[in-house]
């Protein structure tokens, strides 16, 4: 998987052709409920999570690039991603000063990337 593909919503998840507005959404792991979405980009080849995992990791937040949702069921209000709470919780620390430029991408492209993609 490249970089570039680990930043972009699968085809049948989001087309890209409207806004994706999933702030508040549910986030749910394949084992389970992880948080909530704080943040969402969806710019092409840019986008990504931003979930706040509350009191499961507290205080937490994690960045899920766009490759690793699912499903998103808007009459649910839930967001489904490919991924277990071991290997969300195990994902590169989150820095609200850093998580936007290159390094930090870079290194959860490095962390996601190997993970089998669904």
């Amino acid at each position: 998987m490249t970089s570039e593909n680990l930043w972009s919503y699968r085809p049948d998840v989001h087309d890209g052709t409207k806004s994706l507005d999933v702030v508040g959404f549910d986030v749910e792991a394949t084992d389970g409920k992880i948080g909530s979405v704080d943040e969402s980009n969806d710019s092409v080849g840019d986008s990504y999570l931003v979930v706040d995992t509350g009191f499961w990791i507290f205080g937490k937040k994690v960045v899920l690039p766009a490759s690793t949702v699912t499903e998103i069921d808007p009459q649910e209000r839930k967001v489904f991603v490919a991924r277990t709470k071991e290997e969300i919780k195990a994902a590169p620390e989150f820095d609200e000063t850093t998580y936007k430029e290159p390094g930090y991408r870079d290194q959860l492209g490095g962390y996601y990337g190997p993970l089998n993609m669904p």
